[in-house]
């Protein structure tokens, strides 16, 4: 058990839904391009009403985003409305135009005048290499995207079910020779404080042991990790080895991530949790922060629950926690994406449920009995 102040859940683990909606007054909301071609989309993570204290941490070697000096400690915006994850490379970025400006019609963003309505909204982004994997290079994101996905999420109801697979930044990514997409997960601490992560994965490593087809963020977890049988992992073996025969373009890739916690913690802190939380993805991707990777994680930070002032290593479970939400939300990516096959110039990328058929993952984590420091 942690030294942290005790506080009540704001819902009980009935009512959670194993997402990131779990931290109170986090929305998701996703938006995928249109037309025959498109294999691409976006996904906005809205904090709650005031903001949230925000932190970036970037360990992939080529990184596409915006606005993430902003978040360093030493700079001078507290706290941000809204983190945009986006397909579409560098162009994708674009997307976040759209939610700035619609976060400047409600009003949302950093005041810069004596009018309430002068405000310039501070919205970091990071993006994924998905480029042409539908067929067409020019189908990404833009403005627009960026405007559908932050409406949908303002439209959704606290504490909503959050799609997974191959939705928002997650349409066309792939990891490894599999195909990718979103995935989330929650972790409710003894103390009540929830942490978070929603994951975009698309990366140049690969998520499935070679060895098993057991998914490597699997490994170590609260159930022994099931491996299918012998004579299904062949036969998916010898398909994804088709497949990767037929796919011609270079492994760009890039796995983003956004954890949140209703946690109350200084934009330090929040850079720790940020940066502790990359070991969920090396111990679910292998290898994982290439050159060819843009690795990027976000934390945010909603203060509902202090930490203990007295307690010196309150923070800890928190960064346990964080890097455990993110390797399950791999897991749950992996197993919530399905294949896309057969699209004009783009591909092909087989999904872990097709290959080894439809397997529950492991039960999230409860009354925080099964939390990392319990």
């Amino acid at each position: 058990m942690t030294g942290q102040e005790s506080a009540a859940p704001t819902a009980s683990s009935a009512h959670r839904r194993d997402a990131l909606t779990d931290v109170a007054g986090v929305r998701v909301g996703h938006a995928r391009v249109a037309g025959e071609g498109a294999l691409s989309g976006t996904t906005v993570v809205l904090a709650p009403e005031g903001g949230a204290v925000a932190a970036v941490d970037v360990r992939g070697g080529g990184p596409g985003t915006r606005e993430t000096d902003a978040l360093d400690p030493r700079n001078l915006v507290q706290r941000i409305d809204a983190v945009v994850l986006t397909g579409g490379s560098a162009y994708g970025l674009d997307a976040a135009s759209g939610v700035m400006g619609w976060l400047e019609e409600q009003g949302r963003g950093v005041r810069v005048g004596p009018d309430p309505s002068q405000v310039v909204p501070v919205v970091p982004a990071a993006c994924v290499f998905d480029l042409g994997r539908g067929g067409d290079w020019r189908a990404r994101p833009d403005a627009s995207t960026g405007r559908a996905a932050v409406e949908d999420a303002a439209a959704s109801q606290p504490g909503a079910a959050v799609a997974e697979g191959c939705v928002g930044a997650g349409t066309g990514a792939v990891a490894g020779q599999l195909k990718g997409g979103v995935g989330t997960a929650s972790i409710l601490l003894p103390s009540g404080i929830t942490v978070a992560a929603l994951v975009v994965v698309n990366a140049a490593g690969s998520v499935l042991d070679p060895r098993t087809g057991v998914l490597y963020g699997e490994y170590g977890g609260a159930e022994p990790a099931v491996a299918p049988a012998p004579e299904v992992h062949r036969a998916a073996r010898q398909r994804l080895a088709q497949a990767h025969d037929a796919n011609t373009r270079p492994p760009l890739n890039t796995t983003l991530a956004v954890v949140a916690t209703d946690a109350g913690l200084s934009r330090a802190q929040a850079q720790k949790l940020a940066g502790t939380a990359h070991d969920g993805l090396a111990r679910a991707i292998r290898p994982v922060h290439l050159l060819s990777d843009g690795d990027t994680i976000f934390a945010l930070a909603t203060g509902a629950h202090a930490l203990d002032p007295a307690n010196p290593l309150a923070l800890n479970d928190l960064l346990a926690a964080g890097a455990e939400a993110v390797t399950r939300a791999v897991v749950k990516a992996a197993r919530a994406a399905t294949s896309v096959s057969g699209r004009a110039g783009g591909g092909s990328y087989l999904a872990y449920g097709d290959l080894y058929g439809p397997q529950q993952p492991p039960a999230p984590p409860g009354d925080g009995s099964d939390s990392p420091s319990a």
